[in-house]
């Protein structure tokens, strides 16, 4: 199950891979949708259109995670999920995007790594900090417990005082830093696909950049842990460069080698991914295949679970298909 599981602090997982990936492919359909845009002196309808869609996401962020459905003004919270997180990555992009040139931007990413690491191993505040990367002594932690009080995932306010959930620490704030930092690797990634060049000129920087940033993520994780709870830089540059290498496999694969078929279930849910998110997280649609296969767990016991897990997808899917053959595509 290790590589279905989040590691609980230190290291890094197959899972923990998905959330960074979100982030990254946000960032890497941005020199595709925006390119437009960027010479256009007139703004105004763009940042409205980027003011929806932050908004929105931060909504469905807030349904996911928040609590917001449950329409209890005492435990509804801000900032706590990965929809959330691709808002903040995305404004900080688009903005470098929309106004500086490639060379600034990555020197910009390269200053958000570094701003974010100083903050972390040099700043110290009422007993955290000061290079503390343990779960409850570290910065990140200080700061959300500070901005977001009560609006903290999981806090609750007993006798007048703010009570934080024992063992949440995904941390928001100061991680947005990075956050901004993994939308910009994506958009890297999404100009060496869309660049006129030639396919084995993309393949060698989308391998050679990803396994350098594997590479300097680890090496880098010696001194600042690899942590994907407090999105620390050195998880930053190790899931980026994940995230590069699997770019590189998927366009050797489907461009380079032309193996486009059966790709279609692929874009099902990549043509309707916010969609499949939003589904996933709210609606629960487990009781269809409990309905129609309760019979079978007598038979087959632990893996009865699974089987509800796997009618749940399966009616996602099924939703999405419909919309795909529609060509009805929800976008945010």
């Amino acid at each position: 199950m290790w590589g279905f599981s989040h590691v609980p602090w230190v290291g890094f997982s197959p899972w923990d891979l998905i959330m960074p990936l979100l982030l990254f492919m946000s960032g890497a359909s941005m020199p595709f949708a925006l390119s437009r845009f960027k010479g256009n002196p007139d703004k105004k309808a763009l940042f409205r259109r980027l003011g929806k869609r932050i908004a929105l996401l931060w909504i469905f962020g807030m349904m996911c995670q928040g609590n917001l459905l449950g329409l209890d003004p005492d435990h509804i919270y801000l900032y706590s999920n990965t929809l959330q997180a691709i808002a903040a990555g995305y404004l900080i992009t688009a903005v470098l995007f929309l106004y500086t040139s490639r060379r600034t931007q990555v020197f910009a990413a390269a200053g958000l790594l570094l701003v974010y690491w100083a903050a972390m191993q040099f700043i110290t505040v009422g007993g955290y900090g000061g290079g503390n990367y343990t779960p409850e002594g570290n910065l990140a932690e200080w700061i959300d417990r500070a901005v977001l009080g009560r609006f903290r995932d999981g806090a609750q306010v007993v006798d007048g005082e703010v009570v934080f959930e024992k063992g949440y620490y995904y941390t928001w704030i100061l991680s947005s830093l990075n956050f901004g930092v993994t939308v910009l690797t994506g958009l890297f990634a999404g100009y060496i696909a869309k660049d006129k060049t030639n396919d084995i000129y993309k393949l060698k920087w989308y391998f050679g950049a990803g396994a350098a940033m594997v590479a300097a993520g680890w090496f880098w994780g010696l001194q600042m842990p690899v942590i994907k709870t407090i999105w620390t830089s050195s998880m930053v540059l190790v899931s980026s460069g994940y995230c590069f290498l699997l770019m590189g496999l998927f366009y050797y694969w489907i461009d380079y080698k032309g193996h486009r078929g059966n790709i279609t279930w692929l874009k099902v849910y990549g043509m309707n991914s916010i969609v499949a998110y939003m589904l996933a997280n709210v609606v629960n649609f487990r009781c269809i295949g409990e309905s129609l296969l309760h019979g079978l767990q007598q038979y087959i016991g632990n893996y009865y679970s699974f089987l509800i897990s796997l009618s749940n997808i399966l009616v996602i899917y099924v939703i999405l298909w419909l919309l795909y053959k529609r060509n009805i595509f929800l976008k945010v």
